[in-house]
């Protein structure tokens, strides 16, 4: 495949993946079976000091962009490296490669329009996870989209990716959102180029609403100028639709009663968290991810009944109902056998008093209980007694020391595995440079020594 340019020493280009206004993604490999997607943005760096104004930018931001990775989340793309392209002099960040579809795939045929409750969930909470990671380092995505959201088909995990904004000058972003950006999932106060954390809550909140209805609160009809002005004007001054009429239109045709009835029990505090992501006044949102993962968290642990909307699980399928149900049934079916015992002890003289709990027979003598108590308590003491003398010599035994190795789920050892095989692949490649380098500066030598020796003999 021929290149188009080059990215950087090392790193190859095979080709674009998408482009935007906030720049151009390409598919990358560097030395060695590592892929990576590199992000381009499209404000050249002409000089690499203090002096140019892009380049201060760009390395402030990715100074920030750097402490999302100290310690990684399986809901953030991993950022590898950034740099200036070789060819063209422009910014680059080079992500970890996520192999799998995006959102707005997913709710493309044949894929239904909708999410089940159950899925809708998860990327809830997995893409909040991913703003409180990022927000508590103070990054800002700024591009918060249903194609920037992939799942990631060897882990199962839905990841937050491209922060081509993020790394934008305000006039940029400003510059960008006018022309070419997700107009569709822009918070009010973006149109003005600025970028808050309120801003990412958002648009988090526009895609649990698309996930939800099958659509955005405002669809852009069309690319051009206009449009897109409705869109923005839409987003500034109306109320947003009603999801949930949304939800049963795109629903009705799509499933059977008994499966529409259970996936219109969406949970009260759901939609309540997204009415609330969407406020027009950014002081009116969650202030930040952490805030807003905290509010899903407690709304997915919440026991309260589906059916009242304030649930995702229904009471009768929840495991401690289902512990109660079980000990119901076995509290009637002992009713049920002492209904047929107690007439047979009657008969044979035996009688129940109802209000003391207890039995009482006329023909037998009744020991005290004091008496029947001690006898009991002496046999114990007999039996112990006898199994002691009794019982072999055992040799004392050998405490076992135990280690405990720390718990680890198999996400984080998917990770812990691709950490270390990206760091072998990388050193490898390290070394193989090292090799090659070192041979062409032998041969180097070798000819000029020869070329040397040829002149002193006079042959040039």
């Amino acid at each position: 495949m021929s290149k188009v340019f080059t990215i950087a020493e090392g790193l190859q280009n095979l080709g674009a993946l998408k482009t935007g206004g906030q720049g151009s993604v390409y598919k990358g490999m560097r030395m060695g079976p590592v892929y990576s997607a590199i992000k381009l943005i499209p404000t050249p760096i002409y000089t690499e000091d203090d002096s140019d104004k892009n380049y201060r930018n760009f390395l402030s931001e990715v100074t920030k962009l750097q402490q999302v990775n100290i310690h990684p989340s399986p809901n953030v793309v991993k950022i590898l490296s950034s740099g200036i392209t070789d060819s063209g002099a422009f910014p680059y960040i080079e992500m970890e490669y996520i192999d799998g579809p995006d959102l707005s795939e997913l709710l493309l045929p044949p894929n239904q329009k909708i999410f089940t409750i159950r899925e809708l969930l998860k990327v809830a909470e997995q893409l909040a996870a991913a703003l409180a990671h990022c927000h508590k380092v103070d990054v800002k995505h700024g591009d918060l989209k249903s194609n920037n959201v992939k799942y990631n088909l060897h882990t199962g995990n839905y990841v937050l990716l491209d922060f081509g904004l993020a790394i934008m000058s305000e006039e940029q972003r400003r510059t960008s959102i006018r022309h070419a950006g997700a107009i569709e999932f822009m918070a009010p106060e973006q149109h003005d180029g600025k970028m808050l954390l309120q801003s990412d809550i958002y648009s988090y909140g526009i895609i649990l609403y698309e996930l939800l209805a099958g659509q955005v609160p405002f669809p852009l009809e069309g690319n051009g100028d206009t449009g897109r002005n409705t869109v923005m004007v839409a987003h500034l001054e109306h109320e947003i639709p009603d999801a949930m009429n949304l939800r049963l239109k795109n629903l009705e045709n799509a499933f059977a009663d008994d499966i529409l009835a259970e996936e219109m029990k969406v949970p009260q505090w759901l939609l309540n968290l997204i009415t609330r992501c969407l406020q027009k006044n950014p002081s009116q949102r969650f202030a930040n991810g952490m805030e807003l993962h905290s509010d899903v968290t407690n709304g997915l642990i919440s026991n309260q009944d589906l059916a009242g909307n304030n649930s995702s699980f229904r009471k009768e399928s929840h495991p401690d109902n289902l512990v109660i149900g079980e000990g119901k049934k076995r509290i009637e079916n002992l009713e049920r056998e002492l209904s047929i015992l107690r007439p047979l002890a009657k008969k044979a003289g035996i009688d129940y008093n109802e209000k003391t709990g207890d039995y009482a027979s006329g023909n037998y003598i009744h020991a005290p209980r004091s008496a029947v108590a001690g006898l009991f308590a002496t046999c114990i003491i007999l039996i112990a007694i006898l199994s002691y003398s009794l019982a072999p010599d055992k040799e004392p035994a050998t405490p076992v020391t135990v280690t405990k190795t720390p718990y680890e789920s198999p996400l984080e050892q998917a990770n812990k595995q691709y950490l270390q095989t990206l760091t072998k692949l990388r050193q490898d490649s390290i070394k193989n440079a090292k090799m090659q380098a070192a041979s062409k500066e032998k041969a180097r030598a070798k000819s000029s020594k020869q070329k040397k020796k040829r002149k002193f003999l006079g042959i040039f």
